[in-house]
This record gives C-alpha cells, sequence and structure tokens, in this order.
C-alpha cells in the first residue's frame, strides 16, 4: 500500500519536535502507513499491538498532546470500501471474508459437537469495522460488580464508567417527528458530543416497531427507560454507530485514525503485521515486541521494535491471551509443554472465556404481516425488484429509507424475574448452590475456582434481580423472527495456543457452550416466554402462528433438543480472557489494566472485562479504552 503524502510544513516541524519536548524524545521522521518493518523506527514511547476498537482509541489520546510516539502494529490491512462503510442492514462486511478471522471452534460437545466459526475484526478499525453498530451500555449493576471484586470504593463501577462513556460519543438524537412517531425516549444528558465516534438514530423505521415495542408495555414488571444509556433494562431504542451527515458506518478507524496519523508525526501506524511475542528483561519489564508480515509462516526475518514506556495489548479476547501467552505469561503448564520459558505463572490467561449467545427463539409466522420484510430488500433474497429500486432511489435522494438502517435500533433487556415469574428464585437458588469447580475445565487452577466462585454468587443475585437483564429480544419490525440474546452466560470456556504451532496457527477456542446445566434452565424459560411475547399481547391480533420450534415443543426436553441443535454461543462478543480481577481470584490485568507480575506491560480490549454486559460489547469496549488511556497517561 502506498505511503500517505506528507505537507512540507510537517516534514519541517518533525525535524524540531524532539527539541520543543526535550528529555531525549526521538520522535518519527514521518507519519504514514507502514507497510514494511524496514520503515519502523528502532523505539516508541508506547507499542499497542491491534489497530481495533480500543487500540485506535487509546492510540489517538497517547498522541493527541504531542508529548509521546506511538507505533500501533495492526495485522490487517487498511480498508475502505463499502463493505465496511454501508449502513444498509448491518452486516455488509462480513460480505467480505477479506475482512475478518474465521476458523473454526473446538467441537461444542453440549451442541451436537457442532463447531462455531470464531468471528473477529480483521482489518484497521477491528471488530467496529464489521459489527451490527448497535450501540447500548449495560445497566448499572452490571459495572458496579466488576468494581466490587476488588473493593466498595473501585473505579470501575457505573459512575466510575458514565463519564467515559459519555467522552467515548458524539450523540445525535433521533429527530422530532421519528421521536414523536415512535415514541422513542432519550435524554442527552447520558451521552457527550465531543467525540468523532457518532451514535445516532435513523430517519426511516420500519412501521411494524410500533406494534411490537408497544406489545412489552401489556408485560408485568417491563419498564421504559429514559434512555437506552441510562443504565436501567427494559425496552427501549438505541443509536447506532452511524455518522448521520454522510450515513455511513462509524468507526474506530474514522474517528480516531482518519486525518490524525497523518498530522501527527509523533504517530506510527504499521499494517498487515503481527506481533509473535513481547520480550522481557531481567526485572520482567516488557521492553520490545517481535513482529513478522502477517503471511509469515516462520520467525525468520522478524524484527524486534522497543519501547520506552510501556507495551499495550489491544488484539482482542481471542488474540490477546494467546500473545500473553507465547510471551511467558500464561498457564506454567501450558507454556511449558510448548517449551516456552515461563516469565509469570498467571493461569488466568485464557480462561474465563465468555460470549453472548443466540439463537433464533419461539419464532411465529404472521398470517397476515402487511409490511415489506427485509429479505425483500437488497441484498437478501432473490429481492422484490420494485421494493429495491424504491429503497436505492430513496437513499441516494435524501440518504433515508430502509437502506439507512443498520441491523436495528429497537427491543427489550429484560430481568429474570421478568421472564420467569414462578420458577427465577428456585433457579437462582439452584445455580448458586452448585460447587464452583462442578462445571468449568477439569484441572482448573485454585484461583481461577475462587474467581468463578465470586462471579457465580454475584450472578445469582442477578437472576434474582430486576435492575439487570439477562434477555434481549432483538425487535426487526420485518418479519416476525424471534432474536434471542443469553447476555449473561454461566457457561465458561478458554482459549489456548496450540502447543503444537503456538505462535503460527489460530488458538484453540473453546465455548464450552451449555456446559453449565444452568443455562438451559434460562434458555428453556426465554423460549416460554418469547411464546407468551407473540400470544398473549396485541401481537395476537396479527394470527401467529409456530413456526419454531414449533408448537408441538412443549416439554422441556423438546426445547432443549432444539436449542443444542441450534444455539450459536458467539454473538461476536467476546470477552474475558485477561479478566481484570483481583490476582487470588484468576485475574490477569489489575484495576490500572497492568499485567499482573510484570512491568510496563498493559491490556486494553475487551478481554479485560470479568462478566459482560446485560448488552452488546461496542459501546463498553470504547468506555474501556478511553478510560484506559487516562490510566496509561496518569502514569507516564
Amino acid at each position: 500500500m502506498a505511503r500517505l503524502s506528507l505537507p512540507a510544513l510537517g516534514l519541517l516541524l518533525s525535524a524540531t519536535l524532539g527539541l520543543v519536548f526535550g528529555r531525549g524524545t526521538s520522535f518519527p521522521a514521518h507519519s504514514a502507513i507502514l507497510t514494511r518493518g524496514a520503515d519502523v523506527d528502532a523505539e516508541y514511547d508506547y507499542i499497542i499491538v491491534g489497530g481495533g476498537t480500543a487500540g485506535l482509541t487509546v492510540a489517538d489520546r497517547l498522541t493527541e498532546n504531542g508529548r509521546y510516539s506511538v507505533l500501533v502494529i495492526e495485522y490487517g490491512p487498511f480498508k475502505n470500501d463499502s463493505s465496511i462503510t454501508t449502513v444498509a442492514f448491518g452486516f455488509q462486511g462480513l460480505l467480505d471474508v477479506t475482512n475478518y478471522f474465521n476458523f473454526p471452534s473446538q467441537p461444542q460437545v453440549n451442541l451436537n459437537n457442532r463447531s462455531i466459526g470464531v468471528i473477529v475484526g480483521g482489518v484497521l478499525g477491528g471488530s467496529s469495522a464489521i459489527n451490527g453498530m448497535q450501540v447500548m451500555r449495560g445497566q448499572k449493576e452490571d459495572y458496579d460488580r466488576w468494581g466490587s471484586y476488588f473493593s466498595a470504593r473501585s473505579p470501575w463501577s457505573w459512575d466510575g464508567l458514565l463519564p467515559y462513556f459519555k467522552k467515548a460519543w458524539h450523540f445525535h438524537p433521533p429527530t422530532a417527528q421519528l421521536a414523536r412517531d415512535f415514541d422513542i425516549k432519550y435524554d442527552a444528558r447520558y451521552w457527550g458530543t465531543t467525540s468523532n465516534i457518532h451514535a445516532s438514530f435513523p430517519t426511516y423505521q420500519y412501521p411494524f416497531l410500533k406494534e411490537e415495542m408497544a406489545a412489552f408495555k401489556e408485560i408485568p414488571g417491563v419498564e421504559f427507560p429514559p434512555d437506552s444509556g441510562a443504565g436501567r433494562p427494559g425496552a427501549f431504542w438505541w443509536p447506532a454507530s452511524v455518522d448521520p451527515g454522510p450515513v455511513l458506518r462509524s468507526f474506530s478507524r474514522p474517528g480516531h485514525w482518519d486525518g490524525i496519523s497523518s498530522t501527527r508525526r509523533n504517530y506510527h501506524t504499521i499494517t498487515e503485521h503481527k506481533v509473535l511475542k513481547v520480550l522481557f528483561d531481567r526485572t520482567k519489564r516488557a521492553t520490545s515486541v517481535v513482529y513478522v508480515p502477517s503471511n509469515a509462516t516462520s520467525q525468520a526475518g522478524a524484527r524486534t521494535v522497543k519501547a520506552r514506556k510501556e507495551i499495550i495489548l489491544s488484539a482482542g479476547t481471542i488474540h490477546t491471551p494467546q500473545i500473553l501467552q507465547r510471551s511467558g505469561v500464561g498457564p506454567k503448564s501450558l507454556l511449558r509443554g510448548a517449551g516456552i520459558d515461563v516469565i509469570v505463572d498467571l493461569p488466568g490467561v485464557g480462561s474465563n472465556f465468555q460470549d453472548h449467545a443466540f439463537s433464533v427463539g419461539a419464532t411465529f409466522q404472521l398470517n397476515n404481516f402487511p409490511f415489506p420484510k427485509v429479505e425483500d430488500l437488497y441484498p437478501f433474497g432473490t429481492g422484490n425488484a420494485t421494493l429495491i429500486a424504491a429503497a436505492e432511489a430513496q437513499f441516494a435522494l435524501n440518504r433515508t429509507g430502509p437502506l439507512s438502517v443498520a441491523s436495528g435500533n429497537a427491543g427489550a433487556f429484560l430481568p429474570f424475574p421478568v421472564i420467569a415469574p414462578t420458577t427465577y428464585r428456585a433457579i437462582a437458588d439452584r445455580y448458586e448452590a452448585q460447587s464452583a469447580a462442578a462445571y468449568l475445565p477439569a484441572g482448573s487452577d485454585p484461583t481461577v475456582i475462587a474467581g468463578y466462585a465470586a462471579q457465580k454468587k454475584a450472578l445469582a443475585k442477578l437472576l434474582r434481580s430486576r435492575d439487570a437483564s439477562v434477555y434481549n429480544f432483538f425487535a426487526r419490525g420485518t418479519t416476525p423472527e424471534s432474536s434471542i440474546v443469553h447476555l449473561h452466560p454461566l457457561s465458561r470456556g478458554t482459549v489456548l495456543f496450540n502447543v503444537s504451532d503456538p505462535f503460527f496457527s489460530e488458538p484453540l477456542v473453546d465455548y464450552r457452550a451449555l456446559s453449565n446445566p444452568a443455562d438451559l434452565d434460562i434458555l428453556v424459560e426465554f423460549t416460554k416466554f418469547t411464546r407468551k411475547y407473540w400470544l398473549e399481547t396485541r401481537l395476537r391480533n396479527w394470527a401467529p402462528e409456530e413456526v419454531i420450534p414449533g408448537a408441538n415443543a412443549t416439554t422441556p426436553a423438546a426445547i432443549i433438543a432444539y436449542i443444542k441443535e441450534n444455539l450459536n454461543p458467539s454473538v461476536f462478543h467476546p470477552i474475558g480472557t485477561s479478566a481484570m480481577m483481583p490476582l487470588s481470584l484468576g485475574g490477569v490485568v489489575d484495576e490500572t489494566l497492568q499485567v499482573y507480575g510484570v512491568k510496563g506491560l498493559s491490556v486494553v480490549d475487551a478481554s479485560v472485562m470479568p462478566e459482560l454486559p446485560g448488552a452488546y460489547t461496542q459501546q463498553t469496549t470504547y468506555a474501556i479504552a478511553e478510560k484506559g488511556a487516562d490510566l496509561i497517561k496518569a502514569r507516564s
């Protein structure tokens, strides 16, 4: 890829930066996308491994005052084609397989031995370049629970994160007419307007969404919060990560990199290169990283670049633990099995793996559904030529209509007592009474078991709470499919490097889906509730007829058989493999996001979340990155 051109004035300024800022700092002589290792300087103040959602956010914040030099090393290429930028239907990026990693998980024993595609972003901008553009945050209890593993005064709490939720986004409210027509509630006090990452509402909504959302008002206990960012469960509308001017995807590359990397002389980005490992000195301080081109199949020709201050891993939940393990930081038995010297025996690296589980729940055919279905619109299905032409003409004229809608922005995030009012307490009690080790991987370290014991107590409380959500119903407005997400799976998986080839094969990803039987108890209740939603509210007026799993699937056994055949344990929201928890609880990083047992190494990405929030993870990942950048600058 060609290097970006530079203004002549910028070249003159770059020669004087070291004198201006002093302290012997040597800044790069130029700023560009680098595609050759030979173009990388010998050392930088900070090296960020991964140019994704979190990595580019941190890099922006560390370079904005001009004091520090930063190198971002990104595995994937720079891309800016329509598969990434197009808003329509939300998942255009997945149509181009060059935009992401996709490799099979370990066979899932409890899903009839199915393997699941492990999908994570593989371009500059990471998963924020290919996700469904959903912008919602979890509940207050979620973030308070994170900090509670440390102390009642932990800065990781709802109050501690709210300023960063605000900082991370530029909020654009819905138009007055849209808010009035669809009863969209919002409160701008929960949002900021200074970021270059945009959160906005499409000006078009599918008419049937009114019926789907109104139906929740007929269910006892369902609340309607004042804003999607209020930290409350309930039914609500949320914005999408869309820049409302051009109606294009808003993600970390245009928000935190475009127009920045070419004007900041203290900022380098090298794409299409892979970090093999972090190197440490005798004091266990991280000093440098070893990297090769992404297509390399051996360590021949590997290069090393030094960090004066700190190395920040932002490679994501799947690849950050792999890099730690290859660097000698992880479970000693795993490392020794691959012949890797143990720098720190850190059993939590790669454990505590979680993702939101997805299923097409009880789904109904509405025999008199009067609106266009999403499959009638480009690019899905055979398409209805008249509808496609109308949608494309409307979008070309004023950037509105169906093609301005991403993957949707309305639905419900509901507490378990609302879902299962007669059984929730018994299910929570049975779960809490489990032995912490009973359903973890065999041979789990005592600290990992202790961490899950602490989580189990907290999650049992969550199952009884009316202030936290476990069930997500995604309202589509175009077809009566019930897209259901299990927001707090109780099973725990692992991400471990392949001992036979730790450096050049993908890690072994095991979701261990449904390994904890309490997950099945919860999912059965989800199916029952979804049936009530369609059959016992105003939606019954549309003559619903159950298609999946079928009205004759009435027993728990029949529902479970359907779940095992169809559940997907991933909604592309992986977290937890470098958990921010006390070391005694299997933690990998402390409250300042620094890796235990070493110096000069931190993790800033979704892998530090100790538990899933009761919402999709994009907004929370940005907030972690903003807070992480402040923590790093505070110790500089």
